[in-house]
């Protein structure tokens, strides 16, 4: 064989090509491992069964949401909460109030407002108020109000007014705060936070590191594939050069 068909070797009979591609496994297989690991620590998956928070999330959709404490929790996230006065399943709601805010609805224009300022809320289902039936609360400390974005068709905040807190829920009620949505295929993506709320004290929260993550998996699954795909092709490639 001529020497511009022969391959580099590493001296222990090995190829350049076959090193690396060892090599592209083993960080893909970190990046793989190491992004579920990651995932499985931070987050846990919900399957949502009703539509009261379409458009945001449909009914049957998956969601990730991270494992976080309720005293991290902001205006305008999705979360996953479980209140004895609710009901005894997980429910997925938005909070719009937090402790000492005075929450109500609708103004002239339908739109709902936090101690006065009124919110755009784009997330709503449909182009009506942003409640069919109009309510005021003030929100107890350390709790939360909590309303379905399908404001027609919620069972949330607003039909427990008349409970001694409001109709909010403690903030240790909270599980997790829904991140991204998983399935279906065509929903898939990183929940936003509203605009809306990033201008009222205390801000928004800042997403978890949901993408990295996903990331991680993508980029080891790559390497995984790639790495181990070189040997059968560089044999392909060699039985042509003989």
């Amino acid at each position: 064989m001529s020497s511009s068909t022969e391959l580099r070797t590493d001296g222990r009979g090995r190829t350049t090509g076959s090193v690396l591609s060892g090599l592209a496994v083993a960080v893909g297989c970190v990046l793989f491992l190491g992004g579920f690991v990651w995932g499985a620590v931070l987050y846990r998956p919900y399957t949502v069964p009703t539509d009261s928070m379409s458009p945001t999330i449909a009914p049957g959709a998956r969601v990730l949401a991270e494992r976080v404490d309720g005293s991290e929790i902001r205006r305008g996230d999705i979360v996953v909460f479980k209140d004895d006065v609710w009901g005894d399943l997980p429910m997925v709601k938005r909070v719009v109030g937090v402790g000492g805010d005075k929450v109500s609805c609708c103004t002239k224009q339908g739109r709902l407002t936090v101690n006065g300022t009124p919110v755009e809320e784009p997330y709503l289902q449909g182009d009506g108020p942003a409640s069919p039936v109009g309510f005021k609360a003030k929100v107890p400390a350390g709790q939360l109000f909590l309303l379905g974005d399908h404001r027609n068709d919620s069972l949330d905040s607003r039909v427990h007014l008349t409970d001694g807190d409001h109709g909010s829920v403690p903030r240790s009620a909270v599980n997790a705060r829904v991140d991204a949505r998983a399935w279906p295929l065509g929903s898939v993506g990183v929940t936003q936070r509203p605009a809306a709320f990033a201008a009222l004290p205390g801000g928004v929260s800042q997403p978890g590191p949901v993408q990295p993550i996903a990331l991680a998996v993508v980029a080891g699954a790559v390497l995984i594939l790639g790495g181990a795909a070189y040997g059968p092709l560089a044999r392909r490639a060699a039985r042509k050069r003989g």
